[in-house]
């Protein structure tokens, strides 16, 4: 379920910013862009990013540590 929820932010993150760099002016099915204002459209999803990267790598070093 962590897994699951490390990708999500990931996807929403990178996705988010994707959409914003290349300067599509449609929010598509982002929930960052779609509830915050414009002008916090790129930090916000960096943030999302960085969130869901940080999350996998955490469950990764959990699991490695539970093993042995």
């Amino acid at each position: 379920m962590i897994e699951l929820l490390g990708i999500l932010l990931v996807v929403q993150g990178a996705g988010g910013l994707i959409n914003r760099l290349a300067g599509e002016g449609h929010p598509s099915w982002f929930v960052q862009l779609r509830i915050l204002p414009p002008q916090s459209h790129v930090i916000a999803s960096v943030v999302l990013l960085g969130a869901g990267v940080a999350v996998l790598f955490a469950h990764q070093a959990r699991k490695r540590r539970l093993r042995g």
